[in-house]
């Protein structure tokens, strides 16, 4: 069973089904070892981590592309990849969709803001016409041709022409054949409920991005909502971010990392990157 139909598997199964974001093969085998059945990819960490720059359209398709088809080869796990929105029009969408398929991805995420593209939870973002996008999920399905790769259809619309326009145009989506709606930083638990009860019979993806406009709700209770399919967009990429702020200053300050049992230590790390493995082969 391929990636895309082990987590198409998923997707049937009861219950709700979450996982964190990463940005590199390290944060990849992380989520593997803590037991997650699936992760996804992010743009915004991608961006931080390649660049030190914000999710502003700054990473290329080609820095993106590369990174996510060393991230798939991580892991045994399916992978969805963020594809921003897919770096072009149909013929770039479609070309973007088969490099998907090719390098075993068993989702992705695409999105309906104009290029370049903002975080979705950022201000000032512009999204393109309606029909476009329905042309680039066509395009999308088409391209993934016999593949089972899943198809999140995106929509920014909320932040620009509220919430009835992110409904409108996520029902427009599904029914160009995306298998799942992601409709992007509702700012209440109200509008939750409402993508929920508009969309009864379709897998939804919730993102929560501590800090972000989204409020942090329990899996319990998006569960209670409707919602099957949850992101942690940013959890590992801040805590990895202030752990690393933490050594790093106490080495300037004190001279000393003072690393302490709750470390990761060298032994296990060397076990998560499977040193004796290769070792092996290379003996």
């Amino acid at each position: 069973m391929n990636s895309a139909q082990t987590l198409r598997n998923l997707l049937v199964e009861p219950g709700i089904i979450a996982a964190p974001a990463v940005y590199d093969c390290l944060g990849s085998k992380l989520a593997e070892k803590a037991g997650f059945s699936f992760i996804f990819t992010s743009g915004f960490g991608m961006s931080a981590s390649l660049l030190g720059l914000p999710d502003l359209g700054l990473l290329t398709a080609t820095e993106m592309l590369n990174q996510v088809r060393n991230i798939i080869k991580s892991v045994h796990i399916p992978v969805i990849c963020d594809i921003d929105t897919g770096y072009g029009n149909v013929l770039n969408v479609r070309r973007t969709v088969e490099d998907m398929v090719s390098f075993g991805a068993a989702g992705i995420i695409l999105e309906d803001q104009e290029w370049p593209k903002k975080c979705g939870h950022f201000e000032d973002k512009k999204v393109i016409e309606t029909e476009e996008m329905v042309k680039k999920i066509k395009a999308a399905v088409d391209a993934k041709n016999n593949s089972d790769l899943v198809i999140i259809g995106r929509t920014d619309a909320r932040a620009i022409y509220g919430l009835e326009e992110a409904l409108y145009r996520g029902k427009k989506y599904q029914e160009a054949g995306a298998d799942i709606i992601f409709i992007e930083a509702p700012q209440t638990r109200e509008e939750l409920e409402k993508i929920a009860d508009y969309f009864p019979d379709l897998p939804l993806l919730a993102n929560i991005i501590e800090g972000g406009k989204t409020p942090c709700l329990s899996l319990e209770e998006l569960e209670e909502m409707g919602f099957k399919i949850v992101a942690y967009a940013l959890s590992g990429l801040l805590s990895s971010t202030n752990s690393m702020l933490h050594c790093f200053q106490q080495l300037q300050e004190k001279g000393s990392t003072n690393m302490t049992n709750n470390t990761f230590q060298f032994d296990d790390f060397k076990a998560l990157i499977e040193v004796e493995k290769y070792r092996d082969i290379e003996r």
